[in-house]
């Protein structure tokens, strides 16, 4: 009887000591995504001696996870890049929207998005940069968590949660303050999610970073659920916020067509063209910040 106890409690300290080492394992990958890392500071992070940090750097190196540099140090491999894209591309909604972001990309000449919502975190799944200003990254990129009280897509998709689950993911947010024109405040936001539900769309005035405009709008699903945002992004000095308001018609039909490719059927037509500008009003999400505190017409 001892000699069971004696083995159920090694197989769990050495279950314990496994799930330690993943955890570490994985710290080690993140880390080297920040900066490259040299096998003094991969010793750290996993706890272990240099020669052991060394077997499991080898180890992740033969997966590709991380890739050894010149100079000796590591950085992450191209081995998790596949896996994301493998990862991206099962999601049922990318597939369909891709040749519709494009065409959008083309249509307005900016960088086009689209994110989702992924357990807790609002996510970019894909994107479709502007080749007319390689010379200006923006700093999205797929596979990236992105703000959800400080950016269009993450205030889109807030604004058509059910209620309990709203409550629940903003219960999580400390509120803070990026810029002049971020929402820091739980009941600034709520009006502002209120307005967004019922325009339609969503704007980001430099909410996360100052010089980054933006203007979303949502994807429905065949239930008519919101489980997406589509975007329209550009850097201030090269369009205004007014200037991608501008481009909302074609960013509605974007969305109501990706919509419709997902089996989301309009209430009031057959067709995805003509949902999109039921949205447009007078006013814009987050416009009390430049034209005044009017709301938007009620609908």
């Amino acid at each position: 009887m001892c000699n069971d106890c004696d083995g159920a409690f090694r197989r769990a300290r050495g279950d314990t000591a496994l799930a330690q080492s993943i955890r570490r394992a994985i710290d080690l990958i993140r880390r080297s995504a920040e900066h490259p890392l040299s096998l003094t500071e991969a010793a750290d992070v996993l706890g272990v001696h240099k020669s052991t940090a060394l077997r499991i750097l080898q180890t992740l190196e033969s997966a590709r996870f991380v890739r050894r540099t010149g100079a000796g140090t590591y950085v992450l491999g191209s081995g998790l890049i596949e896996l994301s894209e493998l990862a991206l591309g099962s999601m049922d909604l990318r597939q369909p929207a891709a040749a519709h972001l494009r065409a959008l990309q083309r249509a307005t000449g900016h960088t086009v998005h689209l994110a989702q919502l992924t357990g807790d975190e609002i996510i970019y799944i894909d994107k479709v940069d502007s080749p007319a200003f390689d010379a200006v990254k923006l700093p999205s990129r797929v596979g990236r968590a992105v703000s959800i009280y400080a950016s269009a897509v993450g205030k889109t998709i807030l604004a058509y949660l059910p209620r309990q689950e709203r409550d629940r993911l903003l219960s999580h947010v400390v509120f803070e303050k990026f810029t002049d024109t971020t929402f820091t405040d739980h009941d600034a936001l709520e009006a502002e999610l209120a307005r967004i539900h019922d325009c339609g769309w969503a704007v980001d005035n430099g909410e996360h970073d100052a010089y980054v405009m933006c203007v979303a709008a949502p994807v429905r699903d065949s239930r008519g659920q919101v489980i997406a945002a589509a975007s329209i992004t550009a850097i201030e000095v090269i369009a205004s916020l007014d200037q991608l308001k501008s481009n909302l018609p074609l960013l509605l039909e974007t969305a109501d067509k990706i919509s419709y490719e997902l089996g989301y059927a309009p209430p009031t037509s057959a067709s995805p063209d003509g949902e999109a500008l039921r949205h447009l009003s007078a006013h814009a999400p987050g416009d009390h910040r430049v034209f005044g505190a009017d709301p938007p017409v009620m609908r």
